[in-house]
């Protein structure tokens, strides 16, 4: 049975005193004691095994007595997707993509963008909760709302894909990693991903000529957050 896995930032000392909220979770949920052991994970690539020396459920102490340095993914894969008006469903795609293993989330402003405001700690939780709940040690990183020219003029990626629903010429996204895989198992892929209402002819226009390639998802419209988890999937499959 795998042990109970928990998120620290500073992994760098031997002995440990976990925050409140971590201890009561170990302490009083899990009933954990003394010389029970618990992961942790920095969320850069370092998983560390420690032992419970203090079982106090406010500030429970730990020591590290193993330390294992994961390799950082070869693959990275960056989902920059449009706000929109319902919360939870930008939440369930964090946490789903964070499970898939894309290595970095861009919340996208664009033209027809309804809803602005973002709660950064608590997306950020959601990454931390999904990375945890998937046995990673590589936190995605979550980037505060950009807008949609700066993520065009700005990106520096090998690989660039815009989704979109005109009927412009464009291929299935599916058929370009099935013809370039040799290429895609180590590269550093972005897509966007449109808000309700999709990007405008001007957005597809400047990203195209910023290098970006238009692609499809399938022969469906999907709903934002759902073309954001089948781009996650089709890109970290190879």
């Amino acid at each position: 049975m795998d042990l109970p896995f928990f998120y620290l930032e500073n992994l760098k000392e031997k002995k440990i005193v976990l925050d409140e909220g971590t201890s009561k979770h170990v302490i009083s949920v899990l009933r954990m004691i003394k010389g029970q052991e618990v992961q942790l994970t920095n969320g850069k690539g370092k998983k560390a095994k420690a032992t419970i020396l203090d079982d106090n459920r406010k500030k429970c102490v730990v020591e590290i007595v193993s330390v294992e340095e994961k390799e950082e993914p070869a693959k990275k894969v960056t989902i920059a997707i449009a706000l929109i008006k319902n919360a939870s469903r930008i939440e369930w795609f964090l946490e789903k993509a964070t499970e898939i293993g894309v290595t970095e989330i861009i919340p996208l402003l664009c033209e027809r963008t309804e809803k602005e405001k973002f709660r950064y700690e608590r997306m950020q939780h959601i990454l931390i909760s999904a990375m945890l709940q998937s046995q990673q040690a590589w936190l995605p990183v979550l980037h505060e709302p950009t807008d949609f020219e700066t993520a065009i003029t700005h990106s520096n990626h090998s690989q660039k894909f815009i989704a979109h629903c005109l009927p412009d010429a464009k291929q299935q996204l599916s058929t370009i990693i099935h013809q370039q895989s040799w290429a895609i198992s180590k590269m550093r892929a972005i897509i966007l991903i449109g808000p309700e209402g999709d990007f405008t002819s001007k957005e597809i226009k400047e990203a195209v000529a910023n290098s970006f390639q238009p692609v499809a998802l399938g022969n469906t419209r999907l709903r934002t957050e759902t073309a954001g988890v089948v781009a996650a999937t089709l890109l970290m499959q190879v």
